[in-house]
């Protein structure tokens, strides 16, 4: 979908010149801020949320498993 806004021409030639500090656009620093402020964040702390809860669950932990650090990065 295509949206149309008027921004003064000082505060789009800073923030060109921000997302070229950030190698990025001013088109994707709006989609990025858009998808935020349209409740993106939140899903993605529900998706770390889901994920931190599944490694927990996990059996794939070190198990009986005795090594030091030491006897691990012998090289």
């Amino acid at each position: 979908m295509k949206l149309t806004v008027t921004v003064d021409d000082d505060v789009i030639k800073r923030a060109r010149m921000r997302a070229r500090q950030e190698g990025t656009t001013v088109n994707a620093a709006l989609r990025d801020y858009l998808e935020l402020y349209a409740g993106g964040l939140s899903r993605r702390r529900e998706a770390i949320g889901r994920f931190l809860a599944l490694s927990e669950s996990s059996n794939t932990g070190r198990g009986d498993a005795t090594w030091t650090r030491d006897e691990l990065y012998d090289r």
